[in-house]
Formats: C-alpha cells, sequence, structure tokens
C-alpha cells in the first residue's frame, strides 16, 4: 500500500490534518500523520504543559521525520503546511520522498522577502527576545488574524479551541536569525539539487501568515532541473486543511503528486 505522510506546522499538532486523514485513507493509501518530538500528546495536554514545545529544535523535529519516512517500505508522498512546509522541503533535499507538496509553506533559508501581514502575524513570538525560550500561545484574535481571517467567526473559535496549542519561540527565533548568520542553519536546502523529487508550492491567495509572495519567492530560488510548481487558491486563508472546500485541494495535490511520482492514480480518480 502505498504511503502518504503528512507533516503539520505550528501553532497546531496533527489533530489539524483529521480530515485529510480519512479521506486519503479512503482512497485507498496509508497515511501516516508524525507529531514532532513530545508532541504525541493531545492538544488538550500540549495548553496545559507546553514543555516538550519549549524544549524542541528543528534538528530534532527534522531528525525525528527523517526517522519516519525511512522507516516505510518505499518512499511516501510527503505534504507539509506551514512550518511542515518547510520541514518538507528539507526532507526532499535529503532524499526523502516520491514527490512533496507544501501548503501554505514557511521559507526555507536565503527567502527574504517578509510581507507586512507577515510579520504581524508572528509578532505575538517575536515581539520580545525573551520568547526565545518560550512556548507562545496566540489569543483568538491574533489567531484568527494569521490561520482563518476568511473564516466566519464560529468557524475560527471552534477550529482554536480545538487545534490551537503555543508554538516554538525558539524555532522562530532561529529562523529570523538565520539569514543573518554565515554558513547553512537548521532550515537549510541546496536550491541547485537536481536529484529532489518533484515539489508543488499551494499557496491562498488571503493567507496573512505566509502570503503567496513568500510561496513564489521561496519556489523561485530552486535552480535546479526538477519540476517546482505553483499552484494558488483564491480566497483560501492560512489553515488550508480545515478551510471550505478542502477536499478539492486535498484531490487537486494528490493526484499532481500521484502522477509526478509515477504511482497508479487514486481510486475514483
Amino acid at each position: 500500500m502505498k504511503t502518504i505522510v503528512l507533516v503539520h506546522g505550528f501553532w497546531v499538532t496533527p489533530r489539524s490534518w483529521e480530515h485529510w486523514v480519512s479521506h486519503y485513507q479512503q482512497a485507498g493509501y496509508n497515511v501516516v500523520a508524525p507529531a514532532y518530538p513530545g508532541f504525541e500528546v493531545e492538544v488538550e495536554a500540549l495548553n496545559a504543559d507546553p514543555t516538550p514545545i519549549e524544549e524542541v529544535t528543528a534538528p530534532q523535529i527534522i531528525a525525528h521525520l527523517e526517522a519516519v519516512v525511512s522507516g516505510l517500505d518505499e518512499p511516501p508522498i510527503i505534504i507539509g503546511h506551514s512550518a511542515g512546509g518547510a520541514f518538507t522541503q528539507v526532507l526532499l533535499d535529503r532524499g526523502h520522498g516520491a514527490a512533496g507538496v507544501v501548503l501554505n509553506s514557511a521559507p526555507t533559508e536565503g527567502v527574504l522577502v517578509t510581507p507586512l501581514s507577515q510579520i504581524r502575524s508572528t509578532f505575538p513570538v517575536l515581539k520580545n527576545p525573551a520568547n526565545r525560550h518560550k512556548a507562545v500561545g496566540l489569543t483568538l484574535e491574533e489567531w484568527t488574524y494569521a490561520f482563518t481571517n476568511t473564516f466566519t467567526d464560529e468557524e475560527s473559535r471552534a477550529l482554536y479551541e480545538r487545534y490551537h496549542i503555543p508554538a516554538s519561540g525558539r524555532i522562530l527565533w532561529n529562523g529570523v536569525l538565520a539569514n543573518l548568520q554565515p554558513g547553512p542553519q537548521d532550515i537549510h536546502v541546496d536550491y541547485h539539487n537536481d536529484n529532489r523529487a518533484p515539489l508543488l508550492f499551494v499557496s491562498g491567495s488571503e493567507d496573512h501568515i505566509m502570503p503567496p509572495k513568500v510561496q513564489r519567492s521561496n519556489a523561485k530560488h530552486y535552480k535546479s532541473d526538477t519540476i517546482t510548481e505553483i499552484k494558488e487558491y483564491e480566497g483560501k486563508a492560512h489553515l488550508l486543511p480545515a478551510q471550505e472546500g478542502w477536499a478539492e485541494i486535498a484531490d487537486y495535490v494528490l493526484a499532481w503528486a500521484v502522477e509526478r511520482a509515477g504511482w497508479p492514480a487514486p481510486a475514483g480518480a
């Protein structure tokens, strides 16, 4: 059975993929949605004790994800959202995966585009250097601006209560500082790697935290002979995996990845 690996981003857990997991399982795939190290507990437990969030590092997350994909019988399709998109790019660069899709991806090192909406979205963490040693949550208002700005108030509140956890101040601060330091840092990829699997960037036109400008800039950095494409969805916010119309997006990216990976067409295609 072919496997799809779903990589979550910051301020959420694998629970944010719940619709996609069941959707892809019903299509006949083995689906793995790994948690970051220490995040294997439920959302409620991480909100009650965010110590695992404070302690985790990007290299630890990447090593854990590498162990997951390396333990599979054959290379999977890897789909990452937000920070999970940046981790997915690192995995592909290191030779993992048959194809990759990144949804509203955080950028890899060297992408310098920083729209004002992105600054506002991450300001709760970056406003204070002391947050580098903390797990920092979002208020409902901050969550709505960054993740669900095109959702109804009721939808935004329900998803906040179901998905939201604090994020690692350490990793976010290190990401900001990476482009100011010499040499490769945590989220480094070789943009000239000709052996990387095909990669699709998917962007929501109304995303505040990782706007389309970020996706386009990240994609343009790739100078290799491998497939790198962009798909933009009008009216979509950052939390694509849970927004109305998610199934259409899930089907599109699966069909794209299956074709590029050379897999048989999914059931019902």
